[in-house]
């Protein structure tokens, strides 16, 4: 009896661990705080144009991310995150489920081209958003138990891999939702290689993965467009370049210091997709290069803080899962920011936490509870 009740005592203090990362969290919040702050600014334009309100966004994002994002956030990081660990092949389903739901009549939304949305009572969300957290966590688990060996051989650790992320891509692909797709597949991609894979299957991969992405380039006349705006923005400025073009002229325009904020020209109709994709050139244009640099930077900060508390974590389980949150949020941040300075083609893919969504924000919170959970129970040395 008094061993057990020294094992119950044992497992709580291991369960509740030591403070979590301040710095990490701290970081979160500027961003978070930031985010909202310039997605006031710029989605002001567009929400009195289609609402007759200026803080319909701003409003949006408080109430269908902010609110049940601090929910979830408290949630994750009280709950012992190997917890999560043995609800794992439950959460497989899950996501395979919330990828198929889009396709069921009366359920599933469509927006613009894209089926890619679920709307029950009148609530609409992305169901891609909680599959890259659900996906991840499984994912997680099923490498932590097959272990360095089996990662390492081809039949029991890269096929089995292959396959994984081949259903999870198949459905992606019928939404079509390649830009989400994208973010899934190199967050994946950063975990397996995290886990002990082979460099020569990782790079395979990556060879296959961008094969495919250029025949669906291909035989897509406004992705190979999208392609082409890439190489030669110049090209029909007021056509398919018309986008690439205006987010330059935001950016551009900005110089070191920018407008100053509230004063952004572009937000006025004329840079699309304003409180989404395009939210970073507005915060170029109003804020300048400083304030911008600073800006990427602090997801720079935020990389570094989160891969050094998936290194101190002491488990597999933990540092995947850990590796995996970090590659989704700097590969995401990547893809838009490198979209609206012309490294990148349009990609369609929001700012983390700055973009209006109120689903991408709630899960993203909801990440971010797990990471910090994560940092509670980090080796100390």
């Amino acid at each position: 009896m008094r061993l057990k009740k020294i094992s119950k005592r044992t497992t709580a203090k291991q369960e509740e661990g030591h403070k979590p990362d301040i710095i990490l969290i701290a970081s979160f919040a500027i961003l978070l705080l930031f985010g909202l702050i310039m997605l006031t600014s710029a989605s002001s334009s567009i929400g009195y144009e289609k609402f007759g309100d200026s803080y319909y966004f701003i409003k949006h994002q408080l109430i269908s991310g902010l609110l049940p994002g601090i929910i979830l956030f408290f949630i994750f990081s009280k709950i012992y995150y190997k917890h999560l660990q043995k609800i794992a092949n439950i959460l497989l389903f899950v996501s395979i489920l919330l990828l198929i739901s889009v396709f069921i009549p009366g359920i599933g939304a469509e927006y613009g081209t894209a089926k890619s949305w679920v709307s029950v009572f009148g609530l609409s969300f992305q169901p891609a958003e909680f599959v890259k957290l659900t996906f991840l966590l499984y994912l997680a688990n099923w490498l932590s138990k097959r272990g360095e060996t089996g990662i390492r051989d081809f039949y029991f650790g890269l096929m089995p891999f292959f396959f994984l992320i081949g259903v999870v891509s198949l459905l992606m692909v019928l939404q079509p939702d390649l830009g989400t797709l994208a973010i899934i597949i190199f967050m994946c991609m950063a975990v397996f290689f995290a886990s002990g894979a082979r460099l020569k299957h990782v790079m395979g991969l990556i060879a296959f993965g961008t094969t495919g992405i250029l025949l669906l380039i291909k035989v897509s006349p406004y992705r190979a467009a999208r392609l082409t705006t890439f190489l030669h923005p110049e090209l029909d400025p007021l056509g398919i370049g018309y986008h690439i073009n205006q987010a330059f002229l935001a950016i551009g325009s900005g110089k070191f210091w920018g407008r100053g904020f509230g004063y952004s020209r572009q937000k006025f109709q004329y840079l699309p997709e304003v409180s989404g994709d395009s939210i970073f050139a507005v915060i170029a244009e109003e804020l300048g290069f400083f304030i911008s640099a600073l800006f990427v930077f602090l997801f720079v900060f935020l990389m570094i803080r989160g891969f050094k508390v998936a290194q101190r974590t002491p488990d597999k389980f933990g540092q995947l899962v850990a590796t995996g949150i970090i590659a989704w949020f700097i590969f995401q941040a990547f893809f838009n920011i490198s979209s609206m300075v012309g490294l990148m083609p349009m990609t369609g893919v929001p700012l983390p936490f700055v973009s209006a969504g109120g689903t991408a924000l709630a899960v993203g919170m909801a990440a971010m509870g797990i990471l910090v959970n994560i940092s509670k129970h980090t080796k100390n040395s």
